[in-house]
């Protein structure tokens, strides 16, 4: 089985980085690619001309990572999108990666519809508001699916988000143990 992980968080330890190694721990033995926003660099759209519009492969920022990783999820049997909250609403990074997909399927319908048919599910470590969130998961799917999302709230596990230590409540592993249990055959 194919499986992708993607820490959202700019945070090089936390909440997400250790949710994310829990899965791939699940996955051992499973082709799983593994991307940590704290170590990829994504120039958000608006900072060239448009040449994406003409040609996507012209995009100035084609070769950074974001290609890779919407590949990857495409391709994938199933993709784990891990993401913090901030200010009720998902990070940055995820908007910027969200941004770079017009560059990505410019052109290319057949990916599109292969990306927003493939197999996601989402995990949101939030105290707050569910929402903006659904709604910001509802571009990654096909139209008129509801998104597979967890949301985990740290207040919940006794936890601080700050702290970054949700995985130390068994809890919380619990939890997120079921969600992935329901995986594709």
């Amino acid at each position: 089985m194919k499986i992708c992980i993607i820490n959202f968080s700019g945070r090089v330890v936390g909440n997400c980085k250790s949710i994310a190694d829990f899965i791939c721990e699940k996955y051992k033995g499973e082709d799983v690619k593994h991307f940590d926003f704290n170590r990829i660099n994504l120039t958000p759209c608006g900072k060239c001309n448009a040449e994406c519009f003409q040609k996507r492969e012209s995009c100035p920022y084609f070769a950074e990572g974001a290609y890779k990783i919407y590949d990857s999820i495409t391709n994938a049997d199933l993709t784990y999108f891990i993401l913090p909250n901030y200010c009720d609403y998902p990070c940055a990074n995820y908007f910027i990666f969200n941004e770079r997909s017009q560059c990505y399927f410019q052109g290319r319908e057949d990916l599109l519809v292969q990306y927003l048919s493939a197999n996601k599910k989402f995990i949101v470590i939030s105290n707050t508001n569910r929402t903006n969130f659904t709604k910001a998961f509802e571009y990654q799917i096909n139209e008129g699916e509801k998104p597979d999302v967890l949301f985990l709230s740290p207040k919940h596990y006794g936890k601080r988000s700050i702290d970054g230590n949700i995985a130390d409540s068994l809890s919380a592993l619990k939890d997120i143990e079921n969600f992935i249990k329901n995986k594709p055959a």
